[in-house]
């Protein structure tokens, strides 16, 4: 019996192994963590039939659309739904997706849009959905287009949105926000030390030449921070990148609102999986999922009060990084925090 688990395993680990070098050769995009993503949800849509029939599936973070598309093939019953804000990343997942148009829901809204999803869906917005999956942070798509403003590695418009068509560009937080404004984005969502410094330097740059692209941007970072911090902290503009992105996408809030609409989506015995890429993502989702995984009884009684049990069973054991070997083959994979959770109870009223 325990070969046998180990043959299958393995043979699972191959077929996993295939289906991500197919999705890079088709489309330049490699799933991050999507072996343990399938150890981790699958249990969930299992539980219903064995092929998925039955059994609900959200895609938070659709994206390019890596993760779904070995979903859909590895449970034939199931039915997803897939949310993403970007038009673009929309339209690219519609087409990966094709084969699988009769199982599959699109809906253009950002992840905290959860509840009105299902609704849209013809769900209920509470306890219908037997897994779901978060991949937070920018797309493999957004970085890799140089035009939406992402990538601090080359000169483009500084966009950064995840939504081209709406809501204001890095280059209008830059140009307008007050001097402790700019200090306090990038200190909070940049965990930057120089906050205070580079938001200075941007004030005086901008009175003779409002900020349009991302290397005048680059090169004001290099001048403000110092040689010996560029020489052992990282590329000088990767805080204030990621500072940027956040403040313009709403993105801290929007999981602030995501992450308990998702939890109270999920039936009893679904699961749901977090993969954050940087420490303020993972906080949040921590913060989010210990209170439910706890006990509501005053502490000393001999038996737990009824409807004050914990309502999810942690799955992880802190938060999961990816493997050596997965780094190697996708650097993109390197930051990723992985955290999943199962709703054992129902939420007290």
């Amino acid at each position: 019996m325990g070969r046998q688990h180990t043959i299958d395993r393995t043979n699972r680990r191959h077929e996993v192994d295939d289906e991500v070098s197919r999705q890079a050769d088709g489309f330049g995009h490699v799933p991050v963590m999507l072996e343990r993503a399938v150890e981790l949800l699958g249990p969930a849509v299992t539980a219903v039939s064995p092929d998925g029939t039955g059994a609900v599936m959200v895609d938070a973070t659709l994206g390019l659309g890596g993760h779904s598309e070995h979903f859909l093939r590895t449970f034939p019953g199931l039915r997803l739904i897939g949310l993403d804000r970007d038009p673009d990343a929309l339209a690219t997942a519609r087409r990966r997706l094709e084969p699988y148009r009769e199982r599959t829901t699109f809906v253009r809204t950002r992840y905290d849009g959860i509840a009105d999803a299902l609704v849209e869906a013809g769900l209920e917005p509470v306890e219908s959905v037997h897994a779901i999956l978060f991949d937070l942070g920018v797309s493999s798509m957004q970085l890799d287009e140089a035009d939406r403003g992402f990538a601090y590695s080359v000169d483009a418009p500084l966009d950064m949105r995840m939504d081209p068509t709406s809501g204001i560009t890095a280059a209008d937080v830059l140009n307008t926000y007050s001097h402790g404004d700019l200090a306090r984005v990038l200190s909070t969502y940049g965990e930057e030390r120089f906050a205070g410094r580079i938001a200075s330097e941007i004030v005086r740059t901008r009175e003779h030449t409002p900020f349009t692209t991302s290397a005048p941007l680059v090169e004001l970072l290099y001048r403000a921070i110092p040689a010996a911090t560029r020489r052992t902290g990282g590329h000088p503009a990767k805080r204030t990148f990621q500072a940027l992105r956040v403040e313009v996408n709403s993105e801290l809030e929007s999981l602030r609102s995501a992450v308990p609409a998702g939890l109270d989506a999920l039936a009893v015995g679904g699961r749901v999986v977090f993969m954050s890429y940087q420490s303020l993502e993972d906080r949040v989702v921590k913060q989010e999922l210990a209170p439910r995984a706890r006990s509501r009884s005053p502490e000393g009684l001999p038996v737990e009060l009824p409807g004050t049990g914990p309502e999810f069973r942690i799955l992880t054991r802190g938060a999961e990084r990816a493997s050596e070997q997965e780094i190697d083959e996708n650097p993109r994979s390197a930051p990723v925090r992985l955290r999943a959770a199962e709703r054992i109870a129902r939420r007290a009223s």
